[in-house]
């Protein structure tokens, strides 16, 4: 980790002090000691040779320079650093911006070239990342390829019926006058340009965390999700990740019956994975879908690239219960490794949410298991209505009342704990907002009772002690955090032309002057408030972060799969619909490019383990199901179904 700025840093929002420049200008860029600009042969100083040999040697050199020259500058142009013009597919360009000496590398004869970096503070994507050393900088795309209503508030306002994406995508296809489901396409195309992924990049962060929903890969028949095409444009925000040089946590965030009841687990229903009658049947789905993620981001194209995969966004571990979530990742655990290998380099670090719970919850979770790491997401929006102000000058005589020290003190502890007694820990989410002000951020439909939202909505009128009130209170969390993605990077405009969701957008909090040029001033922030979180030592156990070990047997037997029990179900485990792996398997295609040699790209066929030949998942044939998301049975099963024969059955 790079040298602290805390010296630099302003804790009143003032001028922060940049790292210097790498590269200025692409006449900087990649000189190899052999190449014309780094290397001089001395020709003129010689013996004058005949006037033959001269002409010859004059006709060799013209020709050299001829094929040499365009080629060289070719090379060169696929790097660059602060100041160097990047072009678009579509022609237009733009100017990228990177005080702290990041240079981004893009060649299309080696399209999975790894030499990118972000900032100097930031290894490399061909280099080694250390937990405890290296920070995680980061931001997510949320809205993008899960869309929620306060992200993207316009294309829900369209659609007033509108509450969650499985009933927006109802609506879009009832909608062909205007485009029908192509709408989200639309949507994928347009949201998240590269020039936001050079920006995030030239702001001093470094991660991605990109959230995806289980119909990326497919969508099953009652399903009104687009299928099988975010997936292509989740390709292309990776192909600009490595350009930039940003890694990458790859996020399922919404599965299968729904790991929460939340608009953005795609249905706002009753919890329908490992709870209800469907729970098994949805989370065997589940499974199957982390298994063919998996399959893909271990490969050596993408392994360094995407060193994260979040397997399940925010289940409501207080409905599923900790014996059905532990034996859920458990399996899913030994199904992973059984794919990558054991140990550092042999696929992502498996990472999983806290499901709100208190850290104490998860001590000593699943003990010698290769690296699982934990996942917490922290809001005071969602805990009551928050009055105390943010834009006055609190105790610590600095703007941000209350908020700043509350931050620490409050999210310092449990991150910390967790580092200790279960591993490697990074909040995946939190935002700029102490409150839940912000239109559609309860759901469509839903507002804040907050009194202060008049106040917190109107960015475009914040005086500098609201705007520096805001950012000591984020730069805190940086602090308190040590880890973190933000959500999110953008929040759209509204129908009324500007954004209804200000202290959720890092792009508009850079804008506007309460979020830090420099991610790193908010170092040392809880310890100059008096905060009394004691900070993490860097140190973990080595199994935590690679070291090949192995979970107990006991562990095993005390979480089996399926697990003992289905909260919410109507029938015991042995009676609860199941599918079976006997449909082809599902490979993820990777992208395309045309311009780099097969010997390069033939690899990458989307399939890691050969040896993992084991079907897809299916329903079994014959067998009735209910709704994924009620989970309703028609007739209550009073035996197993095998497909066989007719069902035993008794009426509901």
């Amino acid at each position: 980790m790079a040298e602290s700025p805390a010296a630099s840093s302003q804790f009143l929002g003032g001028p922060v002090k940049t790292e210097p420049e790498i590269f200025t200008n692409e006449s900087q860029q990649v000189l190899s000691p052999t190449s014309p600009q780094a290397k001089h042969t001395k020709w003129y100083a010689r013996t004058r040779p005949p006037f033959i040999a001269l002409l010859v040697l004059s006709i060799v050199i013209i020709v050299v320079l001829a094929v040499f020259l365009p080629v060289f500058f070719l090379v060169v142009r696929k790097h660059g650093g602060n100041g160097s013009v990047i072009k678009l597919e579509n022609g237009t360009e733009f100017t990228y911006k990177n005080p702290f000496g990041g240079f981004w590398v893009q060649d299309p004869g080696d399209p999975f070239n790894n030499n990118a970096q972000p900032n100097s503070w930031t290894p490399p994507l061909n280099a080694s990342w250390t937990w405890g050393k290296d920070r995680v900088y980061g931001v997510n795309l949320g809205g993008l390829f899960v869309l929620e209503p306060f992200i993207t508030p316009d294309i829900f306002q369209r659609y007033p019926t509108a509450v969650d994406e499985f009933t927006l995508s109802q609506a879009m296809a009832a909608d062909t006058a205007n485009g029908g489901l192509k709408q989200l396409e639309d949507h994928y195309n347009t949201f998240i340009t590269e020039q936001d992924i050079a920006e995030i990049a030239g702001t001093g962060l470094n991660f991605l965390r990109i959230p995806i929903a289980f119909w990326a890969i497919e969508t099953w028949e009652g399903e009104p999700f687009l299928a099988k095409t975010s997936w292509k444009y989740f390709l292309r925000v990776l192909g600009w990740a490595r350009k930039y040089g940003l890694r990458v946590c790859l996020d399922l965030h919404a599965v299968p019956g729904s790991q929460n009841g939340y608009n953005h687990s795609g249905r706002m229903s009753s919890v329908n994975f490992l709870a209800g009658n469907m729970g098994l049947a949805n989370a065997e789905r589940t499974l199957y879908y982390i298994r063919v993620l998996t399959e893909f981001i271990s490969q050596p194209e993408y392994r360094d690239l995407v060193p994260i995969f979040g397997i399940v966004n925010e289940a409501l571990v207080s409905l599923i219960g900790m014996e059905s979530i532990t034996s859920f990742y458990l399996r899913a655990h030994d199904m992973i490794r059984n794919i990558t290998g054991l140990g550092e380099g042999h696929g992502p670090y498996i990472a999983i949410h806290d499901g709100f719970q208190p850290i104490s919850t998860w001590d000593n979770f699943l003990e010698g298991s290769d690296r699982i790491m934990m996942d917490q997401h922290k809001y005071f929006s969602f805990g009551g209505v928050q009055t105390a102000p943010i834009g006055v000058v609190g105790v610590q005589g600095i703007p941000g009342g209350k908020w700043p020290l509350t931050a620490c003190n409050s999210w310092g502890p449990s991150i910390n704990q967790s580092r200790t007694t279960v591993g490697v820990t990074f909040a995946g989410e939190f935002a700029g907002s102490p409150n839940d002000c912000g239109l559609f951020l309860r759901g469509v439909g839903q507002n804040s009772s907050n009194p202060e939202c008049p106040e917190y909505d109107a960015w475009e009128s914040y005086n500098s002690t609201m705007k520096a009130g805001i950012q000591n209170f984020i730069m805190a969390s940086f602090d308190a955090f040590g880890d973190w993605f933000f959500w999110t990077w953008k929040i759209a405009p509204s129908q009324a032309g500007r954004v209804e969701a200000p202290l959720w957008s890092y792009q508009l909090g850079l804008e506007n002057g309460w979020i830090p040029r420099d991610p790193r001033t908010g170092f040392g922030m809880c310890a100059s408030l008096g905060s009394g979180t004691k900070p993490f030592d860097g140190t973990f156990q080595p199994w935590q972060t690679g070291t090949p070990s192995s979970i107990p047997a006991t562990s095993s037997s005390e979480f089996p799969w399926p697990p003992v029990t289905i909260t919410s179900a109507e029938v015991p485990i042995s009676l609860m619909p199941t599918y079976t792996d006997t449909a082809p398997i599902i490979t993820l295609p990777p992208e395309t490019f045309t311009a780099a040699p097969s010997s390069i790209t033939q690899n990458a066929d989307g399939w890691f383990d050969t040896q993992d030949t084991k079907g897809g998942v299916t329903s079994v044939a014959g067998c009735p199901y209910p709704d994924e998301y009620n989970g309703i049975f028609s007739v209550v099963p009073t035996a197993p179904c095998t497909g066989s024969a007719s069902v035993a059955t008794t009426s509901a």
